[in-house]
């Protein structure tokens, strides 16, 4: 009795088991994700000062700012600044805040050469810039500004 009820203990776990794996089953899951480039500034504002110009000096002066910027790791910048507020005769000008009278400038913006690396790895932008003496030397005296838009996409 012993025998045939090891044998049926032995034919019950085979049947368990064959019907387990019977009822089993895979499936492949697959997970995905994308980064978005992005590049933003550090900070929403930065200056460029050209400082007092004189005009009984006349020499053209030149003007230096940095700012700071990061981008998405593997991405290339784009940089872009407007024509700003003021711009006329196919120039940017600072106007005078008290007046009309127009100072025209160039601008230019350059990069540090270093790689975009995210956020937690911000880059220096220079923001130069020019006036030539011969474009101040007959202006009204006062101060003169004028606000230009920069913009940096991926």
């Amino acid at each position: 009795m012993k025998k045939s009820y090891l044998v049926f203990v032995a034919g019950m776990v085979i049947l368990l088991l064959a019907g387990t794996a019977m009822a089993s089953g895979t499936n492949t899951l697959t997970v995905t994700a994308s980064v978005t480039g992005t590049c933003k500034f550090s900070s929403a504002t930065s200056a460029l000062n050209f400082g007092a110009l004189d005009p009984s000096v006349g020499t053209d002066v030149n003007g230096s700012g940095t700012t700071q910027f990061w981008c998405t790791k593997g991405t290339t910048e784009t940089l872009a600044a407007d024509n700003g507020a003021n711009y006329s005769g196919g120039k940017r000008n600072m106007k005078l805040t008290t007046g009309t009278d127009l100072i025209p400038y160039t601008l230019t913006l350059t990069p540090d050469g270093n790689a975009n690396a995210g956020p937690g790895s911000p880059r220096t932008l220079t923001i130069g810039g020019q006036v030539l003496g011969t474009d101040y030397t007959g202006k009204t005296a006062g101060s003169y500004a004028d606000t230009v838009v920069l913009s940096i996409t991926p």
